[in-house]
């Protein structure tokens, strides 16, 4: 497995079916199970990329950009045995050409409205930063495919819009969460919890869990369900049933979607329920 750091070097890495996984460091299992997913779809023969970069467009105001942990070391080793063979860790500049991000002029990429709903309503501007990286990213690697977490849920929606709407020749591919014993989604984020606040957050899969199973019963049963299970001291932003889209839900395949504050630490989770027509 190499490690480069330019473009350049990887143009010379052309093989018959290349993948990519995209991620911001401080990687886990989850994205372990990203790699050794993609290893399976291209075979031994394809080129499987794992991309390291901490996108600073992606963080509003207040955000945690300059405490985001950075890795490399133990990313590279994570990949290594997970069976990558290029880990491309670019600086700033080599992304955007300079050494802060977007530019007043920088042409980016517009969510659109469903980059305002969840995520979006609490984040400004993040899932542009979000689009417009994955999407130099994607020019940079030249996938056939890319591969992206379903714990992020409503970002994995977005960028599949955006290689549909932009017509862009690559794959998207959504892998099922991976989730520690206790249920918690794996997350960057998770070791920002203290001992307590981590017992306090199995919470949030249990309301999410909870909400999926009461789903056939109707939307505000299943929220109500969902609610019912989390703990006294968790803020909670939103807890909502959606369509598979993230649309309004109705009778069919739908999505339960959560993100709550325990301490000073954000965390999302979602499932996917079966939503009943009550």
């Amino acid at each position: 497995m190499r490690v480069v750091h330019s473009a350049a070097d990887l143009r010379d890495s052309d093989q018959e079916s290349r993948a990519v996984v995209m991620t911001m460091g401080a990687l886990h299992e989850g994205h372990a199970e990203l790699v050794r997913e993609a290893r399976r779809i291209v075979g031994p023969a394809g080129t499987v990329m794992v991309t390291d970069f901490v996108n600073p467009t992606q963080f509003g105001a207040g955000e945690d950009f300059d405490r985001y942990p950075r890795t490399l070391e133990h990313d590279v080793a994570i990949c290594a045995a997970a069976g990558a063979d290029i880990v491309f860790a670019p600086e700033v500049t080599e992304v955007y050409g300079n050494d802060s991000g977007f530019r007043s002029d920088s042409i980016t990429i517009n969510p659109g409205p469903l980059g305002d709903i969840l995520e979006g309503a609490t984040r400004a501007g993040h899932f542009r930063g979000t689009l417009t990286v994955v999407a130099k990213l994607m020019g940079l690697t030249r996938p056939d495919l890319a591969l992206f977490g379903e714990k992020d849920y409503q970002q994995l929606v977005l960028i599949s819009h955006m290689v549909t709407d932009l017509s862009l020749p690559v794959r998207v591919v959504g892998v099922p969460t991976v989730r520690e014993a206790d249920g918690l989604a794996m997350s960057s984020r998770n070791r920002y919890l203290t001992q307590d606040e981590r017992h306090i957050a199995s919470c949030i899969p249990a309301a999410v869990k909870a909400a999926a199973a009461a789903a056939p019963d109707g939307v505000a049963v299943a929220v109500a369900a969902g609610k019912s299970m989390l703990h006294s001291s968790v803020k909670l932003d939103y807890l909502v049933v959606t369509d598979a889209d993230l649309g309004t839900a109705r009778p069919g395949p739908g999505r339960v979607l959560i993100a709550a504050q325990v301490g000073s630490t954000r965390l999302i989770d979602n499932m996917p329920c079966t939503v009943g027509g009550a």
